[in-house]
């Protein structure tokens, strides 16, 4: 089973939680609203440190941070893979 980090998860959540880029920095202690929105892009990657960070301000669970693949998975399956 692939899964992959789900930024369209963080993204959407911290909007529903009504936080700002800004307020996301402050709690990963980044330097300012921009470079917390690479990360939330993809530009940059979470770091294993952030995650838990990230779920406290956004009231889940990492795992939620993590999606499962399943257009890779049959691909791979269809291809002879696992």
């Amino acid at each position: 089973m692939i899964k992959e980090f789900d930024l369209l998860f963080i993204k959407e959540r911290r909007k529903e939680m009504g936080k700002t880029l800004q307020d996301m920095a402050d709690s990963l202690d980044l330097k300012n609203a921009s470079t917390y929105m690479k990360y939330e892009n993809g530009e940059y990657l979470f770091r294993a440190v952030h995650l838990p960070l990230l779920a406290e301000q956004l009231e889940c669970d990492v795992g939620n941070f993590f999606a499962k693949n399943f257009a890779k998975t049959a691909k791979r399956l269809s291809e002879g893979g696992y």
